[in-house]
């Protein structure tokens, strides 16, 4: 199946699990190209695809360097601190900050305000990255020095399972945070999205008011 029908296909599962959920704004797909070449990356270009994700610098160097200019570049993984430099400045988002190490460096190297989610580990599997749930609150306050970073949401990702009414509860559970944060009505932390949902959930992630969900597999394939 070509990249047009998968995000065809995609698109219409997203459309249908809103309505399901009651949301009325469909999410963003963000194109997780990671594991696919620059040539398929411009095969989810043509299909209208304008949000592409990669979680790895030399990936996100290559991609952003081969794609149009009107794409929108998604840092998508852990970022080390001496990394910082090379990408912070090319990222339109940001979606895996977890440490106040990593926002003093970011804010030091960035030459202008970058969108930063929080990446939550709300599932508290030890395998996985990111701050606790019930952290969140303490950790967007400490953010506030630093006024090169807004936080404008909050990052989950689920575990692989097939109980789907489970990472329903955490997908929820992330979406109440964020209202408890957006509530805050805090300038460097408006804190109005969601980025949650990838290939084997994203539907489910639609349900609970996602608005960036980050598929891979499901749409671009896996060709490397």
């Amino acid at each position: 199946m070509d990249v047009q029908q998968s995000l065809a296909q995609i698109n219409e599962q997203l459309k249908i699990h809103c309505e399901k959920g009651n949301i009325t704004t469909v999410p963003h797909v963000i194109a997780v190209t990671k594991y696919v070449t620059i040539e398929r990356a411009n095969d989810a270009y043509q299909a209208g695809i304008r949000h592409f994700g990669e979680n790895r610098l030399e990936g996100f160097q290559q991609k952003k360097a081969a794609l149009p200019d009107d794409v929108v570049m998604h840092f998508i993984g852990s970022l080390q601190t001496r990394k910082v430099k090379e990408v912070i400045n090319d990222i339109d988002y940001f979606h895996a900050l977890d440490r106040l190490k990593l926002a003093k460096e970011i804010n030091k190297r960035a030459e202008h305000k970058v969108k930063c989610f929080v990446q939550v580990n709300v599932s508290g599997e030890t395998s996985k990255q990111g701050i606790a749930l019930d952290e969140v609150d303490t950790f967007i306050k400490d953010l506030e020095q630093y006024e090169n970073i807004e936080i404008i949401g909050l990052m989950t990702m689920a575990p692989y399972t097939d109980d789907e009414p489970y990472i329903k509860d955490l997908f929820k559970s992330l979406r109440a945070k964020r209202d408890e944060i957006k509530a805050l009505n805090l300038n460097y932390a408006p804190c109005t999205e969601l980025s949650m949902g990838m290939s084997n959930d994203y539907h489910l992630a639609a349900e609970e008011g996602a608005s960036f969900v980050r598929i891979g597999t499901k749409l671009v394939g896996k060709e490397e």
